[in-house]
């Protein structure tokens, strides 16, 4: 639930409206809030970035489990060329 202050002006705004639409208070509110969420861009940072995760993956599938391995492998190679 939640409760809010609304000017005075405001609410005596919202009276006539919901009065005029033979609506409650509150289903005003519900309606303008969801249609006003609707219109913003509340998605969160994964929503807004799931098309592009493991697109451009390695195709390894235990890379945060070998990485250790395959640094040092590289390390290795490079200092043998030498």
């Amino acid at each position: 639930m939640v409760t809010v202050r609304l000017p005075e002006e405001m609410e005596k705004a919202l009276n006539r409206y919901a009065k005029m639409h033979d609506r409650s208070k509150s289903q005003v509110i519900k309606e303008a809030l969801a249609c006003y969420l609707e219109r913003e861009d509340v998605s969160t940072p994964y929503t807004l970035g799931a098309d592009l995760f493991g697109r451009y993956g390695s195709g390894e599938k235990d890379g945060s489990t070998t990485y250790k391995s395959r640094i040092k492998k590289m390390i290795d190679a490079k200092h043998r060329t030498r």
